[in-house]
């Protein structure tokens, strides 16, 4: 399930007006995440992948975070309706971009869905209701993508990509909160220190997992299960409530 291709977005002049409850937000350095963006995209170019980069959209603060704007599964992707009304308007570049490679359709009230929410395995998905996502966009990803959703209810939360991710060959990282799921059952699951918890969101391209740096048990335990790890700086990323697989759409 390696992907070919990544579509990415630069952040905009207004990153720094995020919507974002980190009590670091003041302190985001837009021309250090632009770098640290850079780096992310040659990362992902070093790994074979095609990174296609969107134009800038300097007029919603959020847009860098192209994950959230679409579902992709085999060769359809639902177009997101975000819960955020600040939010919504990223997608259209996004759609314009996928409908080149993949079928496309609008999620429509009164769905909320985010890509954020969307654990990716090879025969299904795994979506969060939360916070950004609600049962009618669950329902309408199974409807248009043609593929069994299951879901994990936690209204506290507001992606569960932060917490849960696939890692490939029935391997999951997670955190102890949801590592003992029953939808988790059959998978061999690592599991991380609560105070790691950021560690969770990171990109599988092959046996490659791209992390963030700053958590070195985290990173020993995916080399001990096998994978080379590529630690990346973030600093500017969770500021904004963002994380490594929030900064692309992989297909």
């Amino acid at each position: 399930m390696t992907p070919r291709r990544a579509i990415v977005r630069e952040p905009g002049d207004k990153y720094s007006s995020c919507i974002s409850s980190h009590p670091q937000r003041h302190t985001i350095d837009l021309a250090l995440a632009r770098r640290q963006h850079g780096v992310y995209c040659r990362t992902l170019e070093d790994l074979g992948i095609e990174v296609i980069k969107l134009p800038r959209d300097d007029e919603h603060p959020d847009s860098c975070f192209v994950e959230d704007n679409a579902v992709v599964f085999g060769n359809k992707a639902l177009i997101c309706r975000m819960a955020k009304e600040s939010r919504r308007g990223e997608e259209v570049e996004v759609e314009k971009i996928l409908g080149q490679y993949v079928r496309t359709k609008m999620a429509t009230e009164p769905a909320t869905v985010e890509g954020g929410d969307v654990v990716h395995l090879e025969d299904r998905l795994i979506s969060g209701i939360t916070q950004r996502t609600n049962e009618a966009g669950a329902q309408q990803m199974r409807e248009w993508l043609e593929t069994w959703v299951d879901t994990l209810v936690d209204m506290s939360i507001v992606h569960l990509k932060s917490y849960v991710n696939y890692l490939g060959q029935d391997r999951m990282i997670s955190t102890a909160k949801y590592a003992r799921n029953s939808l988790f059952e059959g998978f061999d699951v690592i599991v991380v220190r609560d105070e790691d918890w950021y560690s969770t969101n990171n990109l599988v391209i092959g046996e490659t997992v791209i992390m963030p740096k700053g958590f070195p048990r985290t990173e020993t335990m995916l080399v001990n299960a096998g994978f080379k790890v590529v630690p990346l700086e973030m600093t500017e990323f969770p500021k904004c409530e963002g994380a490594l697989t929030c900064l692309s759409i992989l297909f």
